[in-house]
């Protein structure tokens, strides 16, 4: 059984300027099915395709089963069964020892920049790097099924 604990912040965008990033990974995603009990996604990230469906968060964990499916299928399925499509860029960024994510939304979602960390247990101790805000873990206009279909721009 897969579980993902994760927490999402907001990026201080003056700060993040300064912040020397890698060549980031450009992800295609959108929902075959979402709902508040789970969600059902389809993503291509670069040359890669995946399929991964969550259950509802509890606190900041829940359950996430992803696996790769070829990329002409993860594209047909894109096309054929996903009304709303998020584009992003992610950068993977190492900061005291933790892999933090953060996405650079893009199109109907531009302007948008949110840092993610996993974590071992919901009470793990980590850094925060300077160029990370507030906290919106929990705050449902911020997850990517919800920015799907009512985006960024439109707030």
């Amino acid at each position: 059984m897969g579980v993902e604990i994760e927490r999402k912040y907001l990026v201080d965008l003056k700060k993040w300027e300064k912040v020397d990033k890698p060549i980031p990974m450009h992800l295609v995603q959108g929902y075959i099915h979402k709902e508040p009990s789970k969600t059902v996604r389809v993503r291509v990230a670069d040359t890669k395709g995946y399929i991964t469906i969550k259950s509802k968060t509890t606190g900041i964990s829940r359950f996430e089963y992803e696996y790769e499916v070829p990329l002409t299928d993860a594209r047909e399925m894109l096309a054929t069964f996903c009304g709303h499509i998020i584009t992003k860029n992610r950068y993977n960024i190492v900061f005291a020892d933790k892999l933090w994510q953060v996405d650079e939304f893009l199109g109907d979602n531009k302007g948008l920049y949110v840092a993610e960390i996993e974590l071992k247990n919901e009470a793990e101790a980590f850094d925060m790097p300077d160029w990370i805000g507030e906290e919106v873990t929990s705050i449902k206009k911020y997850f990517n099924s919800y920015l799907s279909v009512q985006p960024y721009t439109t707030w």
